[in-house]
């Protein structure tokens, strides 16, 4: 790993270091610009994501791609509704001269990729609750650590509601963004055929590691932020919450619940990381607006008048930004 002589020079490596990952990424797949910016992002903050879109939108690609790109240790855990916690975070076996011995699960990995999470009963979902939040699991009263770092990459399918379970609202919350894929254009998918239908395929190059990771991380931590950009982030917060001293009239009409403070954190970090992604060294209002869709959207539930008005979660944030 790299040192370097000030956090001015380890802003433009991780700027730097960006562009080489996308221009990487950008070999397998196709548009998902945005996409691949948000999951990036959760990566450098110490986040985790969860990205739901209808089948074929190449969710899983995508998440294997960046791992890929990145040199660390990769699991993927297909959720099924027969998958039990012991399937994740592992168990205790008994050896050759019958003493207990543990054997680590899928979970023990830098990235793991949950596939259609909502698939599995919430007792095996609530299996990922202490790793995705302590970075470790306890299995019969002792505790594990997991590798550094550490993500959970999950995907949904949204239109499927037979045999699946939706995640409940204090699993969601431990996700730092939930990212809606839509449809490629025309002109993408025209390219993606053309690259799938072929006998070449692209290789990857590793271009950070483990402790590169970490590294930017503890950088992206350290980015000053003025005081209005932190008063923005908690009050959009804030207008969020029904019958609070600052709550909007889209709130008080049309919500249930807002976000809680994790949505103020993760505001001011995916700024944070926004900002130096775009070359910049402070985050403004904008790289506040510009994270906030994927962090408030699954953390602030509609009522009954807007699901029958048709009024969505998407629309309410962008009118209270």
């Amino acid at each position: 790993m790299k040192q370097y002589t000030s956090d001015k020079e380890a802003a433009d490596a991780l700027h730097h270091a960006y562009r080489e990952l996308t221009s990487e990424i950008s070999k397998v797949i196709v548009g998902q610009e945005e996409v691949v910016k948000l999951v990036l992002t959760a990566v450098f903050c110490q986040g985790h994501c969860l990205l739901v879109g209808v089948p074929g939108l190449a969710k899983t690609l995508l998440i294997q791609t960046i791992a890929s790109s990145l040199d660390m240790s990769f699991s993927r855990v297909q959720f099924t509704p027969d998958l039990m916690p012991s399937d994740i975070v592992g168990a205790e076996t008994l050896d050759n001269d019958r003493n207990f011995k543990f054997v680590m699960g899928p979970v023990f990995a830098n990235i793991v990729l949950a596939d259609e999470i909502n698939r599995t009963p919430p007792k095996t979902q609530a299996a990922l609750l202490e790793a995705m939040q302590e970075h470790a699991v306890t299995v019969a009263g002792r505790r594990y650590d997991l590798p550094k770092p550490f993500f959970v990459l999950a995907t949904q399918n949204p239109i499927e509601q037979e045999g699946t379970y939706p995640l409940p609202e204090a699993q969601l919350d431990r996700f730092m963004f939930n990212i809606a894929l839509d449809y490629p254009s025309y002109e993408s998918e025209l390219q993606i055929v053309k690259n799938t239908t072929g006998a070449v395929k692209g290789t990857l190059n590793r271009i950070l590691h483990a402790d590169d990771i970490l590294a930017f991380q503890q950088l992206v931590r350290r980015v000053p932020v003025v005081d209005n950009v932190v008063e923005y982030a908690v009050k959009l917060v804030h207008k969020t919450r029904p019958n609070a001293p600052m709550a909007s009239p889209q709130a008080n009409q049309y919500l249930e619940w807002g976000a809680g403070p994790r949505a103020s954190q993760n505001l001011i970090v995916g700024a944070k990381c926004n900002a130096i992604l775009n070359g910049k060294y402070s985050p403004d209002i904008e790289d506040v607006q510009a994270v906030a869709l994927p962090i408030l959207r699954h953390r602030i539930v509609r009522n009954f008048k807007a699901e029958a008005e048709g009024y969505t979660v998407e629309r309410i944030i962008q009118e209270l930004l």
